[in-house]
């Protein structure tokens, strides 16, 4: 579980984030929208530790983070799984070496018991295949797999995913939504992603924070978002008009 207790974050004049308060649960996926300039990636980054707030704590199952020694910060990072947008993986390394990565820069295993940990991950993203190839020899879905896979090979406590599905087909990014979650209720990780994607919403939101302005304008679950008269939420999540017929099905269904 993740804790933030009323953070602050401002540049120069800019004041980003104002005051936000939530909690992200254990074993849930966590969602974090709003529109561009809403504070969204400030934020993401002052969970991972990247930048400190001005004001507020953040605590990481109980442990403050601001309170921590250096030696306590670098073990918790440690503890943190990142899924970047555009997969981040190193081209002149094969998938076996990306995933492989972690493990040898910050960890003592053993050659066998790093090879041993990287099959066991690839093959639960169903890449168990695709040890010796590169990412420009596999596709965009593949390559977010490998970027999981990476983010999950340290056990992690906690899941970090910055636009996990940008750049992918709607049925393949509904893959990658069901593998995180999967890999989340499976692991008992503290999930976040960070998303402007509104299928991924409603796939997968557990937990739904909307930042607006930097403020946390509403919480809730993707069933909660049904049935909100918040009007920045409504105006941001029915923006199209699938989803508006999706919400007046849902209201004529409750009705």
């Amino acid at each position: 579980m993740i804790k933030v207790d009323n953070v602050h974050k401002s540049f120069d004049d800019a004041h980003v984030l104002k005051g936000i308060s939530t909690v992200f649960e254990k074993g849930k996926t966590n969602l974090i929208i709003g529109q561009s300039g809403s504070g969204k990636t400030v934020f993401l980054k002052c969970l991972l530790g990247l930048f400190t707030p001005d004001e507020g704590n953040i605590s990481y199952d109980g442990k403050i983070y601001s309170s921590l020694s250096s030696d306590e910060k670098r073990d918790l990072r440690q503890e943190m799984g990142m899924v970047f947008q555009g997969s981040a993986l190193f081209d002149s390394m094969t998938v076996e070496g990306n995933v492989m990565f972690p493990l040898e820069m910050f960890t003592k295993q053993s050659k066998s018991e790093m090879k041993d940990r990287v099959d066991f991950v690839l093959k639960r993203v169903n890449l168990d295949e695709a040890h010796n190839k590169f990412p420009s020899e596999i596709s965009g879905g593949m390559q977010k797999r490998v970027a999981i896979a990476r983010a999950i090979v340290m056990k992690p406590k906690y899941l970090f995913c910055d636009e996990p599905n940008s750049g992918l087909d709607p049925k393949t990014a509904i893959l990658i939504d069901n593998l995180i979650k999967e890999i989340t209720e499976e692991y008992d990780i503290t999930t976040i992603i960070n998303t402007h994607d509104m299928n991924s919403v409603m796939e997968i939101g557990e937990k739904i924070v909307f930042l607006k302005n930097g403020l946390k304008e509403w919480e809730g679950t993707k069933h909660e978002i049904f049935k909100t008269d918040n009007e920045a939420v409504t105006n941001f999540v029915y923006s199209s008009d699938l989803f508006k017929k999706v919400r007046q099905m849902y209201i004529e269904e409750r009705n």
